[in-house]
């Protein structure tokens, strides 16, 4: 049973530093332009902070998966704790921040005069909404992590 338990915590980090990887990377590389009355229009993830904030902070939840896969777990085990939870609220506030950009670019305001632009650059919004759903089930993943944690520490029998 603990080395059942062993195997599953091993996977969920490997999957929490995949996700982070591919929605840091899918992120990255989201760009488009258009051209509307003779000017060139372009999107890029650089020009949104709450994008940046998005491929910053699932680059740190990658690392420190790969970090955390090699840290003994009884060693340690308190302050991976602690940064686990961290790295969880940090990609949670971050899906949050671009969630909240990427429904701006899609609906506008109008009570702003904004105009959506989803519709004149649907590959960045394509690619942004992959990397939000990248980074949701890093959020997820991390959300059980976290849940196993919490497990091992009421139930130390179970530690290997």
């Amino acid at each position: 049973m603990v080395k059942s338990f062993r195997v599953l915590y091993l996977l969920l980090r490997l999957l929490a530093a995949a996700a982070a990887l591919s929605a840091a990377i899918v992120m990255a590389t989201s760009h488009d332009s258009t051209t509307l009355l003779g000017i060139t229009l372009e999107a890029k993830f650089q020009y949104n902070p709450a994008f940046e904030f998005l491929v910053i902070a699932n680059g740190i939840g990658f690392c420190y998966s790969l970090i955390a896969l090699f840290i003994p777990s009884s060693l340690l085990s308190r302050l991976v704790i602690m940064f686990d939870v961290i790295i969880a609220m940090l990609l949670t506030a971050a899906i949050a921040a671009a969630g909240a950009m990427a429904q701006l670019g899609k609906n506008g305001n109008t009570h702003a005069g904004w105009l959506p632009v989803c519709d004149q650059v649907p590959n960045f919004c394509d690619h942004a909404m992959g990397a939000m759903i990248c980074a949701l089930v890093g959020v997820v993943t991390y959300l059980l992590i976290v849940l196993y944690d919490v497990h091992m520490l009421l139930s130390p029998k179970l530690l290997p």
